[in-house]
């Protein structure tokens, strides 16, 4: 099971060190305490509306950007066979879509090859899902003189 405020913890702070800010930076700006800051990224606390809001102003990013990356990663998970059910004990036959990282329950799902989603199974009712995207290794670099 994929608990919400780990997801919204998660892009937080992907956005946070996207910034390459500090959680003090960031906690400054949105007058929130540097520790409550980190419970919310780490997904142990879950925020108001109104704290979500001023993290996301501290951010530079929109509530509604936030809320639908949230919303596309759990839309994301929902649709990958096993990501939202407990790990079970006994060896499960693994899809196409599904591989498994190691034994502690922690599987790397990819989509379509442009989004990977990682699902580590904390406990039977907690899960942490973090997804990143895979960005070519070809790309073209433009230097400007």
């Amino acid at each position: 099971m994929v608990l919400l405020r780990r997801v919204i913890g998660d892009a937080l702070r992907a956005r946070r060190q996207g910034q390459h800010r500090t959680l003090r930076e960031v906690s400054s700006a949105a007058n929130v305490s540097l520790g409550y800051l980190s419970e919310i990224e780490r997904g142990q606390k879950e925020p108001s509306s109104e704290l979500l809001a001023a993290i996301c102003d501290a951010l530079g990013a929109r509530l509604s950007e936030l809320l639908r990356e949230v919303s596309d990663t759990v839309a994301l998970a929902e649709q990958m066979p096993g990501v939202l059910v407990p790990v079970t004990d006994e060896p499960v036959e693994p899809t196409p879509a599904v591989r498994k990282a190691t034994n502690r329950g922690v599987r790397q799902v990819t989509s379509d090859g442009s989004v990977a989603v990682q699902v580590r199974q904390d406990s039977p009712l907690k899960a942490t899902l973090r997804t990143t995207r895979v960005r070519p290794a070809d790309r073209d670099v433009v230097c400007a003189a």
